[in-house]
């Protein structure tokens, strides 16, 4: 069965979410210009359209009723100046609305990564990396396009709406209100409507996240999955994945099936009664034929916007719910980080300079409440010196050097470096004095030259060469068709797991640590690379304050 994690879905706010909006706004600031612009663009637009029937109405009243060609140039010419005129408002809305689009879906995933580069190792527990990757994927792209031609289109149907009435109005006051009589109707079906869809909505980008993340470990455990010839029951739990999806997303369908219908009968029911009651005025005497047709035009017109606005109210539904989801995980606080009164960060640059002394002060930790792995643990190591955690699965030996490195705090006691509580060093400084070799060494996609420097960005060529040197992958490195510049592939694909190791190993001599840990960094590889391996770590161990984590001692 596949993993089950924690979701912050079913902690969203049931309903229009306020807070959201003022997050959102904080993004918004950051395109002030462009929105004030594109809000007068699209002002300026809604202008020109409702115009349109105007110009039908004097070309019928001076041109066609009275057979009268004077002042024809002059009309034609404005209806070119119209035409220019939307023309460029157009453009113009498509550079705007793309910029906000572009910029606002970089800021959030710029800052969704960073975050994540904040977090605690906990969160990671409990969120599948699926979940992780629709956020700043899908979510984000959502978002920022919702705001980006959503506002836009808003500003519009908006605008429309209220220049349309104000011309109407102006046309036949009694024609106005038989078009507006249906307003109220359609505001009870636009609240109804509202009030029941975000449910759906917020349904469908769950199960999207939950198809996200069983796609991304179906690619990831690919191997394992053909090895233990599971692919029949993956399909399974796939396609019951999918299942969900594709039901959720029906029945919001449905939902919006059922509006949107309603909002085109009332627009039409509103024409033709205002058809109906202007022609009879025409009849009358009482109204113009232009006058009737310019004022069918905007009975008919009126509620195209309607019908514009009604339909981003489910887009609008659907983006407050991914920005409910994104600004849940960018506003997970990091169980890690430095304290506030940070007694020992004001003399970070006096300890520069680490000895490497351990002291673990009858340290306890639990990952759940009453189970502890590690309890009143007290162990001294002075600097340079050398420890070999030895067990078997289980036992606790990856969870103390988790607690060293400051991945994890204890649940009680503390770990003092050189004196002083690891807590009250500040954070960035003390992973500067760490190195760390897993058992499966991870190599980012990339050259091997990017890998090394990855220990230190700042490094010479002739510095990441001396690393590679001293754990004696030089010459491997060499036999690759590229040297240095060989690409390692996504994962290092390309190397095997012994070079994947000389290279973390490397990567590790350059960083140039005062405490290092080995997490059974040669448990992985062959026997004869293992001794390979073991004659570089000998060097790296070298005058380091060192914990190595072993199985068994060989």
């Amino acid at each position: 069965m596949p993993p089950t994690y924690h979701s912050t879905d079913d902690d969203i706010h049931p309903g229009f979410n306020l807070s959201v909006v003022r997050k959102l706004y904080g993004y918004m600031q950051s395109y002030r210009s462009e929105f004030l612009r594109l809000l007068l663009i699209m002002i300026v637009y809604a202008g020109l359209d409702a115009g349109l029937p105007l110009l039908t109405r004097a070309a019928i009243d001076r041109f066609a009723v009275t057979r009268s060609g004077a002042g024809l140039g002059w009309f034609a010419l404005i209806c070119l100046l119209f035409a220019f005129g939307r023309g460029i408002t157009v453009r113009a809305m498509i550079i705007t609305s793309g910029t906000v689009y572009t910029g606002m879906g970089y800021d959030i995933r710029r800052d969704g990564f960073n975050h994540l580069q904040k977090l605690s190792f906990s969160f990671f527990d409990q969120h599948a990396v699926g979940w992780l990757m629709a956020r700043l994927s899908s979510d984000a792209q959502h978002l920022s396009r919702t705001f980006a031609w959503g506002i836009g289109d808003l500003v519009d149907g908006v605008g429309k709406l209220l220049i349309m009435t104000a011309i109407m109005f102006w046309l036949s006051p009694f024609l106005a209100l038989v078009v507006l009589a249906v307003v109220p109707v359609l505001a009870l079906v636009i609240g109804w409507y509202q009030a029941t869809s975000m449910r759906k909505f917020r349904a469908v980008r769950r199960a999207s996240s939950e198809v996200t993340g069983a796609f991304n470990e179906g690619v990831t455990g690919a191997v394992t999955t053909k090895t233990l010839v599971r692919e029949a029951a993956s399909l399974r739990e796939f396609s019951g994945r999918t299942d969900e999806l594709r039901r959720v997303s029906v029945e919001a369908a449905r939902r919006s099936a059922f509006y949107f219908p309603i909002v085109l009968v009332l627009g039409t029911v509103a024409s033709a009664l205002a058809i109906w009651l202007g022609g009879n005025g025409v009849l009358a005497g009482t109204v113009s034929y232009g006058t009737l047709v310019a004022f069918t035009a905007y009975a008919v017109s009126f509620f195209v916007p309607l019908h514009d606005i009604a339909r981003r109210f489910p887009q609008l539904q659907n983006a407050q719910a991914a920005a409910e989801r994104i600004f849940s995980m960018l506003d997970t606080e990091p169980e890690i980080r430095d304290r506030e009164s940070d007694p020992v960060g004001a003399a970070a640059p006096e300890l520069r300079e680490l000895s490497g002394a351990i002291r673990f002060d009858r340290v306890s930790f639990a990952y759940k409440p009453g189970e502890p792995v590690v309890q009143d643990f007290s162990l001294a190591v002075e600097p340079g010196e050398t420890v070999a955690l030895v067990g078997q699965t289980g036992v606790g030996k990856t969870t103390l050097v988790s607690l060293l490195c400051r991945f994890r705090d204890p649940t009680s006691g503390k770990i003092l470096v050189d004196g002083h509580d690891a807590r009250d060093l500040p954070l960035a400084w003390y992973r500067r004095h760490l190195g760390i070799v897993l058992q499966r060494a991870y190599l980012f996609s990339g050259s091997i030259r990017e890998n090394i420097r990855y220990g230190r960005l700042e490094s010479t060529d002739a510095e990441v060469e001396k690393a590679a040197r001293t754990v004696d992958a030089h010459d491997f490195i060499m036999a690759c068709t590229a040297g240095y510049d060989f690409d390692v592939g996504e994962g290092g694909g390309n190397l095997s797991a012994g070079q994947k190791q000389l290279i973390a190993l490397a990567r590790v001599v350059l960083a140039d640590p005062r405490i290092l840990v080995l997490d059974e960094a040669t448990s992985a590889v062959d026997t004869e690379t293992e001794q390979h391996l073991q004659s570089a770590i000998d060097r790296v161990l070298n005058q380091r304050t060192s914990f190595v984590i072993a199985h068994r001692l060989s």
